[in-house]
């Protein structure tokens, strides 16, 4: 990268550099404690840099694991990209950002269980990152995890939010209402899962007190989620509960694809679109109109915890 342009000054920017240090970190500390489950499957690496004439430089890292025994996929992708204008999928509400440089860096993560039993889950931790030309920087910092069960526990959804609170403090009721509000298929009026925690545009304290509160979020993560697998990812299963889990995921996948704002800002920002898109289950299914029995478990989820609730 050309170290005079203005994108090549906002990715030099030392902060962003510390930044960008333990966020690869935790995606060196997450897959390693995600093969801990794994007997067999492992991480593949996919390192990759943008082309020297790509409109976006950078560099990433996008780890997949597939077909494992406790998880059927598994991503934890890290990237740190500039560039010379932020997309309007970044400026739709800070207008007096357009046009001006910026550097996004992140990490994504997104767990596929085989077992219907336990929840998908998702976390990403990022900071965008807008100087580099003359004009003072502007840092924001966003993230949070959130939960999506295919089956309703009651001990995992309380476990999960205590886990939340205690990462964000006094923040936790605002980021819990922002995660519901988020992670919300506006099309269905449905909750994607039972959410967590959600942030955004984040800058409240100045850049350390944010970035400290992002390490502590991306920092609970893992710890919250581990216990659930334990207790869940060897309890029987069968065609009926299989079915019940891939026509769930196609709900993953329409908020995805639909509403999720880091997947329109990285296809809108020329991001690399195997690693924008490893977050998708690896088999799904529609069936035109699926309602559950009455009565049943599949029932419980949407009336008992698909909901907004307080559960702690």
């Amino acid at each position: 990268m050309n170290s005079t342009t203005p994108a090549a000054a906002a990715s030099d920017d030392p902060f962003v550099g510390r930044v960008s240090q333990w966020l690869h970190d935790l995606q060196n500390h997450l897959c390693g404690a995600l093969e801990a489950f794994e007997p067999e499957a492992r991480f593949r690496a996919d390192v990759w840099r943008k082309p020297p004439d790509s409109p976006l430089q950078g560099d990433g890292d996008t780890r997949v694991l597939e077909g494992g025994a406790v998880f059927e996929r598994a991503g934890v992708a890290r990237s740190r990209v500039a560039g010379a204008a932020l997309p309007p999928s970044a400026t739709a509400s800070r207008p007096e950002l357009a046009g001006r440089p910026f550097t996004a860096t992140g990490v994504s993560v997104v767990f596929h269980p085989r077992n219907p039993h336990v929840p998908t889950t998702h976390c990403n931790v990022r900071m965008l990152a807008v100087g580099g030309d003359g004009r003072p920087p502007v840092r924001w910092f966003g993230g949070g995890f959130d939960l999506t069960p295919y089956y309703g526990y009651e001990d995992d959804a309380r476990d999960w939010h205590r886990a939340a609170a205690a990462a964000t403090g006094a923040h936790y009721p605002a980021f819990k209402r922002q995660c519901d509000d988020y992670f919300h298929l506006r099309h269905r009026n449905e909750p994607r899962g039972i959410g967590g925690v959600f942030f955004d545009d984040w800058q409240v304290g100045g850049d350390e007190a944010a970035f400290a509160l992002t390490q502590r979020v991306g920092e609970a993560f893992w710890p919250a989620y581990a216990p659930i697998v334990a207790r869940r990812k060897d309890l029987p299963w069968g065609p009926r509960e299989r079915q019940w889990q891939c026509q769930r995921r196609g709900r993953y996948v329409e908020f995805n694809l639909v509403w999720d704002r880091g997947t329109l800002f990285g296809l809108q920002s020329g991001g690399r679109t195997e690693s924008i898109l490893m977050s998708m289950p690896p088999e799904v299914h529609w069936a035109y109109d699926a309602r559950p029995a009455p009565g049943s478990p599949e029932a419980a989820l949407l009336q008992d915890f698909l909901v907004p609730k307080d559960w702690i």
